[in-house]
């Protein structure tokens, strides 16, 4: 039988997966919005273009011509905006009876009866996670960002062809890019990558909004948070150095047993970050519960332990050659498997990513 903190991590790593496929939908609805506004935006673009002759090209004029197009750019932002609060409103909901719910679900009914497992309502998740910044910045002022960048790329899109002397069908056709491509290949694609970190972002930071208010909710049972990663070569050098892990349960969580800062913490800590917070119980003895009322089965669940699992070091260190130095570069994969240097040393204390300079001056290495 495991323990109730080998299954609180079980648990939230199966949700980890789940999120990741839920964030996939959300941002494919919200690049199809993005993408209604394509067709109307080029037209109005040739149309405004075609009104201006290469000899008579200002900047003042060029700004007068583009007024439609950036008035259908910022509709497009707007409505994305909409749907956006709309879906984390119904995503808060969600999250905010599946942490509880997840929360109740190992710990034992003698120790649930003494300290039972609160919950926080979804108003309070939506709320602080529209008004918590995630990435320095607020889900508004993200979407204003994303607006004013696509507009201004365009504008300097349409100067530069002016100047180069292109064809009106050429500017657009650079900035729309082509159907045989399926558009991939023009300026406009950028927005729709930079649309879809904000909006996997976004989600992660409403989900670890949740767990956090969850945990806050029932402080007097959880006593540390772990940090978990994901065992994979597209997780962050930040996040691997982090994966295993455990801070303080409350803000502003501290180091317990090693100097990485929590920073702005899993899920949130960079764009398409996809780690997790997994909470860590008190034992039935840190929760005073009187031996003689428990049974020995729920004693052993409640131990208190964090659960042993796999830390990214250990995962790379299993990981061919060819995988390490996709990962690491081939000077750092080739130090790693001699043994010279071991994984965290690849690090600061302040879980800073180190140059080879900064490792070879540190470790005394002579590296190329």
């Amino acid at each position: 039988m495991p323990t109730v903190n080998a299954a609180l991590q079980d648990e939230a790593i199966d949700h980890a997966v789940d999120l990741q496929r839920y964030s996939m939908d959300v941002v494919r609805r919200m690049i199809a919005l993005l993408n209604r506004s394509d067709a109307r935006l080029a037209a109005q673009l040739a149309e405004a273009l075609m009104r201006m002759e290469a000899t008579s090209f200002t900047v003042e004029r060029l700004e007068e011509l583009l007024t439609a197009v950036r008035a259908t750019n910022r509709a497009a932002y707007d409505a994305i905006y909409v749907a956006m609060q709309a879906e984390l409103d119904r995503f808060s909901t969600y999250e905010a009876a599946y942490e509880v719910r997840a929360l109740r679900a190992p710990v034992p009914a003698a120790v649930a009866l003494q300290a039972p497992i609160e919950g926080v309502s979804a108003a309070q998740v939506y709320a602080a996670a529209l008004s918590r910044p995630f990435q320095g910045r607020l889900l508004a002022g993200w979407m204003a960002d994303l607006e004013q960048s696509r507009a201004t790329s365009i504008r300097n899109a349409v100067r530069a062809g002016f100047v180069e002397g292109r064809t009106v069908p050429e500017i657009v056709r650079a900035i729309r890019g082509t159907r045989a491509n399926n558009y991939a290949d023009g300026l406009l694609a950028k927005p729709r990558r930079e649309l879809e970190a904000v909006v996997r972002t976004a989600i992660s930071h409403t989900a670890q909004t949740a767990r956090q208010l969850t945990y806050d909710a029932n402080a007097d049972i959880v006593k540390a948070l772990k940090w978990v990663s994901t065992l994979d070569s597209r997780t962050s050098p930040m996040c691997r150095v982090r994966d295993g892990l455990n801070y303080t349960a409350t803000v502003p969580h501290k180091p317990v047993g090693h100097k990485v800062p929590w920073g702005d913490g899993p899920g949130r800590l960079h764009f398409n970050c996809r780690s997790v917070s997994v909470p860590v119980l008190k034992s039935w003895r840190e929760l005073g519960i009187d031996t003689d009322e428990m049974p020995a089965a729920t004693r052993a669940s409640m131990d208190g332990q964090v659960p042993a699992d796999t830390t990214y070091g250990a995962w790379l260190g299993r990981q061919s050659a060819a995988r390490q130095d996709e990962i690491l570069g081939p000077e750092r994969g080739r130090l790693l498997r001699a043994g010279e240097v071991t994984f965290d040393k690849f690090y600061d204390d302040r879980g800073r990513w180190l140059t080879l300079a900064q490792l070879s001056a540190r470790e005394g290495l002579t590296t190329p």
